[in-house]
């Protein structure tokens, strides 16, 4: 399947070099290829799943462990306030 690059660039708003015009309608088309195989695929005798291994609710236990102190943790920072770091505003 032919894909036209251009038109997904400029409907993605990327600008793409003539270069990579051509490397990504490689990868698209066999991409898009490769999809049409999956549509191939016989699903007939497959149970519909969201997942395959079965696995439920699979955590690790919280384990407690050393940490810095608050002056360790600030020690290095370029500026600090109150045991905190102190950084330029973010947010108008």
């Amino acid at each position: 399947m032919k894909i036209n690059v251009k038109h997904v660039a400029k409907l993605s708003n990327l600008p793409l070099s003539e270069n990579e015009e051509k490397k990504f309608e490689k990868q698209l088309s066999e991409i898009i290829s490769y999809v049409d195989k999956l549509k191939k695929a016989n699903t007939i005798n497959t149970e519909i799943t969201s997942q395959v291994t079965g696995l439920e609710n699979v955590i690790r236990q919280d384990k407690n462990a050393s940490s810095f102190s608050q002056k360790e943790a600030t020690s290095n920072s370029k500026s600090n306030y109150n045991g905190m770091f102190k950084i330029k505003k973010i947010l108008r």
